[in-house]
């Protein structure tokens, strides 16, 4: 029995009688199925499987070897316990039988006693080998479950985290959503193309997004007086304002300090916050990188940070129409952005334009 349900047992032999004795063995304690040829087993098998098979070798048209390879071939019954029971006693006989996948091999005239043995430690061997798979089935649902929500508490800290940041300045608002969609939509469409295929997978992109967030961390130490002013800055407070891609990556590092492994999205977000602000002619800050040498994360920031400061309305200045930001985007290529980068982005404007809509400010 598994746990309180018979079992049930499929004896498949051309002599009914032989049938009949197995009936009689093992009825008390199993439903028992009968067919009188390999084929009728075949069809009972399709429509109800059993728990444990006993199978005649020698059978006209299709004998005991043949039905169990077609069982052992096919996935939905190839764990199926085959036992033979046959009067072949021949050595090469069971060893044919066995190593086609039969888990035994009983030798007739049948003992009542060893018959009713074997079949009870085969089917508490499947029982054993179901449960473990079942355990194992569970343990993954679970590790993928946990996963899933690790996952999502790393991407609720990192929002927080860069939320944290753009709460210091009230006219922000959806900024970090909106460019952490930018940066993917702009990924994705320069995914295919040869001078990024190898790093913009799609597991790359996700953590790209995922990493976002943390552009302007380092916004959090910069004082009001500056972070907050209404007017332009002056040459002092500009240079304490650069200061933020140095705080913001050095918190990052800090940060990774207490991780046991490396991730992805960290070594981007490092990246992102500390090279943002870089141009593509070396104008930018704070390192002065010329093309190449910036990191395509900090590339892809770039564009999405300025599309965003653009259409957005700031003290300083009114918010541009998605159709001027565009244009400023791409006067800035080979100047202030990867031009390659740019020519993406051309591609995806009506997608930057979806995400800034569906994404915007509350007034």
């Amino acid at each position: 029995m598994l746990g309180d349900k018979k079992a049930t047992i499929l004896t498949v032999d051309d002599t009914s009688t032989n049938i009949e004795v197995v009936k009689g063995v093992l009825s008390e304690d199993y439903l028992i199925q009968a067919a009188l040829s390999g084929k009728m087993a075949l069809k009972i098998i399709e429509k109800r499987k059993p728990d444990l098979i006993l199978l005649d070798v020698m059978m006209p048209e299709m004998d005991g070897y043949e039905v169990c390879q077609i069982l052992k071939s096919q996935a939905s019954t190839k764990d199926i316990p085959i036992i033979f029971i046959t009067a072949k006693a021949q050595e090469e006989d069971e060893t044919k039988g066995l190593a086609m996948g039969a888990v035994d091999y009983i030798t007739k005239p049948i003992s009542p006693a060893i018959l009713k043995v074997r079949v009870k430690n085969h089917l508490l061997l499947k029982a054993s080998r179901d449960l473990m798979e079942r355990q194992n089935e569970i343990l993954e649902e679970r590790v993928i479950e946990r996963t899933k929500q690790l996952g999502e508490i790393q991407d609720v800290a990192m929002v927080a985290m860069g939320a944290l940041a753009e709460s210091r300045d009230p006219e922000t608002g959806n900024h970090i959503r909106r460019t952490q969609h930018y940066v993917r939509a702009l990924a994705q469409a320069l995914a295919s193309k040869e001078q990024y295929r190898a790093l913009l997978t799609p597991e790359n992109i996700t953590a790209l997004y995922k990493s976002a967030p943390l552009h302007d961390i380092g916004k959090v130490g910069i004082a009001d007086s500056i972070l907050l002013k209404p007017g332009k800055l002056t040459d002092e407070e500009f240079e304490i304002m650069k200061m933020h891609t140095v705080y913001g990556r050095d918190a990052l590092v800090a940060a990774e300090k207490h991780m046991d492994v490396a991730d992805n999205f960290l070594e981007f977000a490092k990246e992102i916050a500390y090279y943002h602000q870089e141009k593509w002619d070396g104008s930018g800050y704070p390192e002065g990188l010329i093309g190449e040498a910036i990191p395509v994360s900090a590339r892809l920031m770039a564009i999405a940070d300025v599309y965003d400061a653009l259409i957005s309305k700031r003290v300083y200045k009114p918010a541009f129409s998605h159709e001027k930001a565009v244009s400023i985007i791409i006067e800035g290529r080979g100047s202030h952005f990867d031009p390659i980068m740019v020519d993406g982005f051309i591609e995806v404007t009506d997608e930057f334009n979806r995400i800034a809509k569906q994404f915007l400010d509350e007034e």
